[in-house]
């Protein structure tokens, strides 16, 4: 099994930018399809964007499209998302999640970090 360690979320305004990373430990990280979910205040958990094991095929939700990128680096065992053009929206607790099966990262299941919280101010 995998662990993950999010990090780089903070305060920002409405526009900026942030990266988050997700570094993972365990020899296997390459096999893994990665995702990021995030929650909100009294909502409920949702996906935000899934990448294959190979960085191949990229997927996300409606909300984030064509202002998150997510991407990996397997060498270094971590993955990331680029997150443009921030709305106060996007404010919620960012998680990575990782699973040998991408169907099972983009349902929110597999295993998840600790998260980390983003904010944008209006």
């Amino acid at each position: 099994q995998v662990q993950l360690v999010e990090s780089g979320g903070g305060l920002v305004q409405t526009g900026g930018s942030l990266r988050l990373s997700c570094a993972a430990s365990g020899r296997t990280f390459s096999s893994y399809a990665m995702g990021w979910f995030r929650q909100a205040p009294g909502k409920e958990r949702e996906f935000v964007a899934a990448i294959s094991w190979s960085g191949g095929s990229t997927y996300y939700a409606d909300s984030v499209k064509g202002r998150f990128t997510i991407s990996r680096d397997n060498a270094q065992n971590t993955m990331y998302l680029q997150m443009n053009a921030l709305k106060p929206e996007d404010t919620a607790v960012y998680y990575c999640g990782a699973d040998p099966r991408l169907s099972t990262v983009v349902t929110g299941r597999g295993s998840w970090g600790q998260g980390t919280q983003v904010t944008v101010s209006s």
